[in-house]
């Protein structure tokens, strides 16, 4: 492998550890042989990171972290039992969330108490089925204490494209 690539996988490496953690970083990056990663054309830094075909992350230029995909959320909820990285909302919701609907509070019922505000967030219903990826708004203490207000920005639902 070129030194450049295994420069930047280490890079990559290291944010995500610190974002989601090892054993996370462990499972997006289990297969180092199948990762690549698209520049950017202006900066040179490294934007989109590949595994196969499959967009597996994209690097946020403002503040240097991650946003994950829809594939990436596939790959975590696989491999690392409930609720690590999640918000688990009532199945009642589910449609309205894969439609990239917002999640508020009181529709949650368990949230990984690890997270912070604006953590990427994998959002399951209660059969631990992925509905959507987002931002958490608000401290967890707050989301299972509000009945109302938003808990979670939806990036992307699982049905969104088919709205």
């Amino acid at each position: 492998m070129e030194i450049a690539f295994l420069l930047g996988l280490r890079q990559i490496k290291a944010v995500s550890d610190y974002q989601f953690g090892k054993g996370i970083t462990d499972i997006l990056f289990e297969d180092i042989e199948h990762i690549h990663f698209e520049r950017s054309l202006n900066t040179n830094k490294i934007r989109y990171i590949y595994y196969k075909n499959n967009l597996l992350l994209t690097l946020r230029p403002t503040n240097g972290f991650f946003t994950l995909t829809l594939y990436s959320a596939k790959k975590i909820i696989e491999k690392i039992s409930p609720p690590k990285l999640r918000v688990i909302v009532l199945n009642d919701i589910s449609e309205y969330i894969k439609k990239g609907r917002n999640v508020f509070c009181k529709h949650v019922i368990e949230i990984d108490k690890d997270l912070r505000p604006l953590d990427e967030v994998i959002v399951v219903n209660q059969d631990d089925e992925l509905l959507g990826i987002g931002k958490l708004k608000i401290p967890v203490s707050y989301v299972k204490s509000f009945s109302h207000g938003v808990a979670v920005n939806i990036r992307k639902g699982i049905n969104k494209s088919k709205i």
